[in-house]
């Protein structure tokens, strides 16, 4: 009997494996079907490498520990498939607001209050009171108009759905004016006019990219004029000679028109960040109270919630906003409603935000914080590179993110990086270095720039779980 052949008959027959003191533990688990399946797939992999006369399997097959050897790789491949590829990581990227890196984290409180509702049948759409069927905003309604003045107030799954939902509702095969420096881009190609186009809208294009004036509207506005639209520009500012009209003269020419006033403020916040010495960013209240309509703004960014779109308003506007056909396919799930619901209510105790809100406390931390935590970290860092790396604290600046305040930076502080040069190929050590931290089973997300791998240590809270990774890294 030659190799091949002693090698086909030493495989494992399905039912065999299946049986195997490895494998057993693994069905009660996840289940029978799935376990045999990457057994048949297993099998079907080592009689095609047997058929090709691959020496290595060959010689592995004659081993006494093979089976073994065998059933511990089905095993690895079913857990594999079974685990999740959305996992943690620790954000050193100096993004606060890091959109690929899943935007805000949550405060506890709309942790746990996810993890209430998902775990049993709520009363998300069903009046206690009444024992009737109800309405979902509701469990949101009152805080956001609290907070901000609306008269009312409607969640969608994010902003882009705001805005899409809004176009549809109240410009609906109307014209809707805007500036042309407000046609803004932002994430994934998404683009205001094209949002327009899929709502049923018609744009018409204002003013300049720098300078638009109030004569611009007048001159814009017809019979078939549906809407004035304010875009602010979170994510770009333009500088120099410019110009735009302010939200209370397009409000009271749209009151003159007759027509609807919308402003999309995109990230959007219910505080005035100047409270916790950050740059000024228009609030939700102050847009409202200049005279808008209707303002939509996310849930993720600025206000530190979960992915939502949130609409507040005219109470009639937002009445026929939650009768348009798209408000079901665009609603949020009982998860996201309970998240966004405690994360609004913390804003309700404003003295205690950045305590509780994690973004809030990830924007307001001091220099002098970071840099104590920064030396803390240094030797601990110098000491498991000494033989990759020379690392050294260095100033940097982090940015909020997601098109919030792009001009403007936080100073922070950072622990650099940079391959030692004599043992050359720097670059690929470079790279090798930040695979290396990708690689952890808490993966540390930095950035590299100018040869050096750089982690800005803004946004780390659990300094003791990086240093546990850390010591896992090879020297």
């Amino acid at each position: 009997m030659n190799s091949q052949s002693k090698a086909f008959k030493a495989l494992p027959s399905v039912d065999r494996a299946l049986q195997s003191e490895v494998l057993r533990p693994l069905i009660d688990d996840i289940g029978h079907e799935a376990v045999k399946e990457v057994i048949r797939l297993k099998l079907e992999e080592a009689r095609t490498l047997i058929i090709k006369g691959d020496e290595a399997l060959l010689e592995a097959i004659a081993s006494d520990s093979y089976l073994n050897d065998f059933y511990c790789e089905v095993a690895n491949d079913v857990r594999a498939s079974f685990s999740s590829s959305l996992v943690p990581v620790i954000n050193l990227t100096g993004t606060v607001v890091h959109t690929n890196l899943g935007r805000a984290q949550l405060p506890e409180e709309a942790i746990a209050a996810m993890t209430t509702v998902a775990a049993q049948a709520t009363n998300l759409e069903f009046d206690l009171e009444a024992g009737k069927r109800g309405d979902r905003d509701l469990h949101i309604d009152a805080s956001i108009c609290q907070i901000t003045g609306a008269e009312a107030a409607t969640v969608v799954n994010n902003n882009a759905a705001a805005v899409l939902l809004v176009l549809n509702t109240l410009a609906f095969r109307k014209d809707v004016v805007i500036s042309r420096g407000e046609l803004v881009e932002i994430g994934g190609a998404f683009r205001i006019p094209d949002v327009m186009k899929s709502a049923g809208c018609t744009l018409v294009e204002i003013g300049t990219t720098n300078r638009t004036h109030l004569k611009d509207y007048e001159a814009a506005i017809n019979s078939n004029t549906g809407m004035l639209m304010k875009v602010h520009t979170s994510n770009y500012e333009i500088r120099g000679f410019t110009n735009s009209v302010s939200e209370e003269q397009i409000s009271q020419l749209a009151q003159e028109a007759g027509v609807t006033f919308v402003s999309d403020l995109g990230s959007g916040t219910l505080v005035d960040l100047n409270k916790f010495g950050l740059p000024h960013e228009p609030t939700v209240t102050e847009t409202l109270e200049k005279g808008a309509d209707i303002v939509t703004f996310s849930g993720d960014k600025l206000l530190g919630g979960p992915q939502a779109g949130i609409i507040v308003g005219k109470r009639e506007l937002i009445a026929a906003i939650k009768k348009n056909p798209l408000k079901r396919a665009l609603r949020v799930d009982k998860i996201t409603m309970a998240a966004l619901s405690s994360v609004v209510n913390l804003y309700r105790d404003p003295q205690r935000l950045t305590q509780r809100v994690p973004l809030l406390s990830d924007l307001a931390k001091s220099v002098q914080e970071i840099k104590e935590l920064a030396d803390r970290l240094l030797p601990i860092f110098k000491e498991k590179l000494k033989n990759r790396a020379e690392v050294s604290i260095e100033d940097c600046k982090s940015q909020i993110g997601s098109g919030a305040l792009p001009l403007d930076l936080l100073a922070s502080k950072a622990i650099v990086m940079k391959p030692i040069a004599e043992k050359g190929h720097t670059d690929a050590e470079l790279q090798k270095l930040a695979m290396d931290f990708r690689k952890l089973p808490k993966p540390a997300i930095g950035r590299i720039h100018d040869g050096s791998l750089i982690f800005d240590l803004r946004c780390l809270r659990d300094e003791s779980e990086l240093l546990d990774q850390i010591n896992l890294l090879n020297n």
